[in-house]
């Protein structure tokens, strides 16, 4: 029997969350207000606009132009099949409502936590390609075919980084996902650079990017490869960047990889490469959203290192552990 109840949802195990809908759709009225007037001022898009900021309702909300992408955060609650849907289709009419959007601008996606060797690519749906605008560039979102959706948000400030130090240089692009630090990279001034991934997918898609913005050419080149054998034989080539961006998974044990991917385990190794194929005044910007993430004392012994999270997770991220960021550079 269900201890609690709210808009006919099994709540089994936790206190009651609510009477109605009415917290969820207060917050979000009032993080509309104050989000979309400073997403206007400084001429964003693209934004954060909810996180959890209710913990009986944890949605991830972000707004991508005029759609607005709901992702459900998997809590282990225990929830009946009918009642489950219920709830979801109330969040979102309440999303809707509140933010004055047609039903056909509302993306609804769950999303589950990676557990052991699981991983979750596709979301199911096809749905549709469309452009967004972030620094003046253009960039390809498809909100409803995989569980993320083209654009990493919390790296807004991090491009503008790297679009800021590019020019003149070469620039790697490791563990590339679309290609957005290419984009900014080549709009910045870099003189080449080498994106690689290993997503057929996502080097198609970074291409794409790439001539949105009228910058694709021969000086951009695209590697479908495991960065681990990337690293091996771009270091055994003697290969020199000036400026380097690793993001890697936490975690992955993609069929198309030597083996599995651990950042907490490999980090020292690719930072190593990584310094290796760095010029003597090269930076490295290093990240990864692993929230247990301890760097490895050993290596402030072999480079500098200046940690730059406070910096580069933008002021709509509520959660500012979103991910971590350091800025490397040879000794």
């Amino acid at each position: 029997m269900c201890r609690t109840r709210y808009i006919g949802v099994c709540w089994i195990g936790r206190r009651n969350p609510m009477a109605d809908i009415s917290a969820f759709a207060n917050r979000l009225r009032k993080n509309a207000r104050h989000w979309s007037k400073w997403a206007r001022r400084n001429d964003i898009s693209c934004y954060r606009l909810y996180d959890r900021d209710v913990p009986e309702f944890p949605f991830v909300i972000d707004i991508y132009g005029d759609q607005l992408h709901l992702q459900e955060v998997d809590t282990g609650w225990q929830i009946g099949d009918d009642d489950y849907i219920t709830w979801l289709a109330t969040v979102s009419a309440a999303a809707a409502e509140v933010l004055q959007l047609p039903d056909e601008a509302i993306h609804l996606k769950q999303r589950r936590r990676q557990k052991g060797l699981e991983q979750y690519e596709k979301a199911g749906e096809q749905g549709e390609e469309f452009v967004v605008e972030e620094g003046g560039l253009k960039f390809g979102i498809n909100l409803d075919q995989y569980l993320d959706v083209g654009l990493f948000l919390d790296h807004r400030n991090t491009r503008a980084m790297v679009r800021a130090e590019a020019a003149g240089k070469r620039f790697l692009n490791l563990f590339a996902y679309t290609g957005s630090f290419t984009v900014y990279a080549a709009h910045g001034g870099a003189v080449s650079s080498v994106t690689v991934d290993m997503s057929n997918t996502y080097q198609a898609w970074t291409q794409r990017n790439l001539q949105l913005n009228g910058l694709a050419g021969p000086q951009h080149q695209l590697v479908r490869a495991d960065v681990f054998r990337y690293l091996d034989e771009a270091v055994a080539a003697g290969q020199q960047f000036d400026l380097i961006v690793m993001d890697p998974p936490t975690f992955s044990n993609s069929a198309k990889m030597q083996g599995v991917l651990d950042v907490q385990r490999d980090h020292v190794w690719l930072i190593d490469q990584c310094l290796s194929l760095l010029s003597a005044k090269g930076i490295l910007y290093f990240s990864n959203n692993l929230r247990s993430f301890v760097f490895d004392e050993r290596l402030p012994d072999r480079c500098q290192v200046v940690e730059i999270s406070s910096r580069s997770v933008p002021e709509d991220f509520r959660n500012k552990k979103i991910h971590r960021c350091w800025k490397i550079s040879r000794l």
